[in-house]
């Protein structure tokens, strides 16, 4: 990747990587348009590292807290007014790379979503609450605003910010392994749960038991998951199961301190 070439000096690319030799090149040259592209680094024992800087980023290795304040760490070392924030298993597309590089000239807003098509072992999922259009993370955003510090669901504190919408997709290739899958609902159920009892909430049994088919229900009758065939239903039935980990965890801490 050779900066001369790049396209759009007013964009800066953030992305956060852990173990992610299989993506990293890919998606960098995804946003090879972009004057610079930060790769923030969490204790990978991949070639991550070494991929990403022959591809041409700028590689970090911050102490990790939280996804969203790693992504911050890349944010205050960009060079540019705009950032746009990619995860490894994403990529541009050109007509996205395009609509940015136009939109930052004329905009008077400060963050736009991004809406993403979701890929699930290799095929696109268009239901289940994955498609449709319904998936539009504020991923574009003037350099000043931050991510807040949250374990899970992290999100950009742009509240204040005017928002737009681009109407171009990021292509996200979620899980190429149900091994992926079930290495991130560990992590992500702990955190979850964490969170959630810092902040005062406690867990129920009832929870645990009723939570997990009202999210299958959800997912696969009321939003139609059924429609992507198998896929529709496995992605359903994990989705149950990450709900009642999470629940289960959340219960868990709340009885710890029973007498």
């Amino acid at each position: 990747m050779n900066p001369s070439s790049r396209g759009s000096p007013g964009v800066t690319t953030v992305i956060a990587a852990h173990n992610e030799s299989a993506n990293i090149e890919a998606c960098i040259a995804s946003v090879e348009w972009a004057l610079e592209v930060i790769v923030v680094e969490n204790d990978s024992l991949d070639d991550t590292v070494a991929l990403a800087k022959a591809a041409g980023a700028t590689v970090i290795s911050p102490p990790f807290t939280t996804i969203g304040l790693a992504r911050n760490q890349g944010i205050v070392r960009a060079k540019t007014p705009w950032i746009l924030v990619l995860d490894a298993d994403e990529r541009c597309t050109p007509e996205l790379a395009q609509e940015i590089r136009e939109i930052i000239r004329t905009t008077n807003c400060q963050a736009f979503r991004v809406p993403r098509r979701n890929y699930f072992l290799g095929r696109e999922i268009r239901h289940g609450g994955w498609g449709g259009g319904k998936d539009k993370p504020i991923r574009l955003f003037r350099r000043d605003l931050r991510y807040n510090a949250n374990q899970v669901h992290e999100q950009v504190d742009a509240s204040e910010a005017q928002m737009g919408e681009l109407k171009n997709s990021l292509l996200h290739y979620t899980y190429t392994s149900l091994d992926q899958y079930f290495e991130k609902f560990v992590r992500y159920s702990r955190w979850w749960a964490e969170q959630n009892y810092a902040r005062g909430r406690l867990g129920t049994a009832t929870a645990v038991f009723v939570k997990p088919p009202a999210k299958f229900v959800s997912m696969y009758l009321l939003k139609g998951g059924f429609r992507d065939g198998a896929r529709g239903l496995v992605l359903a039935c994990l989705a149950a199961a990450s709900v009642m980990a999470k629940y289960a965890r959340l219960w868990e801490r709340s009885i710890r301190n029973e007498s």
